[in-house]
């Protein structure tokens, strides 16, 4: 890999990608995914949702499959199955004794196992590895134009209802107390994952899209305290990420949604050593007058 680098200039590093139609709608359409889900990464990370995202993004597996079969666009598919899984985790939760990290594992599980049956006996075209780990670079023009309409919805919630979500993911409780409809908001966000899983899975996949959900408001939770820059930070590390990834995958011929999670994960452990307040390599401030 090294010597892949050390052979080209930074010019043709830069510049010879996007001379390709693919490699410009692949940067444009992972950028986009990186910055929408580094937006919702930050309510994902002040709730505690690690465990919920992952369950959606794989429930959503059979819902493509669906899909597929029915002629379907796979969004519409994938959106039903994501916000059925939540709607059957919620509703065995209520039923049950079982605690919700139980439940959790147990609902995407099961649909993720209904997806892998799913595509081994319904004859289709369908790619098992295009669904797992994502194809921005073969991502065709009407999957370019559901992933702007997803992404355009999922933003336009999350600003609408911006100050609500904040202080629900903050203290649900305080937020009931003062007559905010918590309930609401609860199932509002998990239809936002729910679509943010569908937008990611064109980028990085089933499997890897909860790190695109989470990493980004864990690394700009690190590096900040006040809301508003922790969505700047989660964003812009997000994108950016997604463009580096994009273009590391061109250049080295490797999975293109692993790059660009490998990238965001990087970007955290140097803030998670190296954050001024919270890095565990932090100066040590001499507090002795």
């Amino acid at each position: 890999m090294i010597d892949t680098f050390s052979s080209i200039s930074p010019l043709t590093f830069l510049f010879e990608p996007i001379t390709h139609e693919f490699m410009r709608r692949a940067l444009m359409v992972s950028a986009l995914v990186g910055g929408v889900c580094g937006l919702l990464s930050c309510y994902m990370t002040l709730k505690g949702w690690a465990l919920m995202g992952d369950a959606v993004s794989h429930a959503v597996m059979p819902g493509v499959v669906v899909a597929y079969a029915l002629g379907l666009p796979f969004s519409i598919g994938a959106f039903v199955f994501g916000v059925g899984s939540v709607a059957l985790i919620g509703f065995v939760k209520q039923k049950s004794r079982i605690k919700e990290d139980t439940v959790i594992g147990l609902v995407f599980t099961g649909f993720f196992a209904l997806g892998l049956v799913l595509v081994s006996k319904i004859k289709s075209n369908i790619d098992l590895m295009h669904i797992l780990f994502g194809s921005p670079l073969g991502i065709s023009q009407e999957d370019v134009e559901h992933t702007l309409i997803i992404s355009a919805v999922v933003v336009a919630i999350l600003l609408l209802f911006r100050r609500d979500l904040m202080l629900y993911c903050f203290d649900a409780t305080h937020a009931r107390s003062i007559g905010i409809n918590t309930g609401v908001l609860h199932y509002l966000l998990l239809s936002v994952l729910s679509l943010s899983a569908v937008a990611g899975l064109q980028t990085v996949g089933i499997i890897l899209v909860v790190a695109m959900l989470i990493t980004p408001g864990a690394t700009a939770y690190l590096l900040t305290d006040r809301f508003d820059r922790m969505t700047y930070l989660a964003i812009t590390s997000s994108a950016i990420s997604s463009v580096v990834g994009v273009y590391i995958s061109y250049w080295t011929d490797i999975e293109t949604g692993g790059s660009i999670v490998l990238v965001q994960t990087l970007i955290f452990l140097v803030a998670f050593l190296f954050a001024p307040r919270y890095g565990i390599l932090k100066p040590q401030r001499n507090h002795h007058i």
